[in-house]
């Protein structure tokens, strides 16, 4: 059974740590230091499963009253192109929504705004590079 949830356990925790290891550190060559930071243990993480067998990851963070920032958002290579990108989004989005916070922010990575874009997040911001990767900040309304 496929499933995107909340990080309940340390075991989710060390699963979703090491999903964001292999996709932005050792995929995208995104330094550990800028990948595992400071706001890691301030984060709601969310974990997604293909059985026991973790494939995404994210988090959430209040930057603002109300206004939640998602990051760290990734999917394994081999489990992208099925909807499962979608699956980690509405999880997180349902949490962001019965938990009070009425806008999502983000910092999508260039190539992957029209997935957020079909998300109803709305670009806020030109081009700028985050650990050297081009991105555009996002947000979306959840009111």
């Amino acid at each position: 059974m496929v499933i995107a949830k909340k990080v309940e356990t340390e075991k989710e925790y060390e699963d979703a740590i090491v999903i964001r290891r292999k996709v932005f550190v050792e995929e995208q060559d995104v330094p550990l230091h800028l990948e595992l930071d400071e706001y890691d243990a301030e984060a709601i993480h969310f974990v997604a499963y293909d059985g026991d067998i973790p494939f995404g990851a994210g988090r959430i963070r209040s930057t603002e009253p109300a206004i939640g920032k998602v990051e760290r958002v990734c999917i394994l290579p081999e489990y992208r192109g099925k909807s499962l990108g979608n699956l980690m989004m509405e999880c997180m989005e349902d949490y962001a929504f019965s938990n009070g916070f009425q806008k999502l922010k983000l910092n999508a990575q260039s190539h992957a705004i029209p997935f957020y874009e079909k998300r109803n997040y709305t670009i806020t911001s030109p081009e700028f590079l985050e650990a050297g990767i081009p991105h555009r900040a996002m947000d979306k309304s959840l009111t």
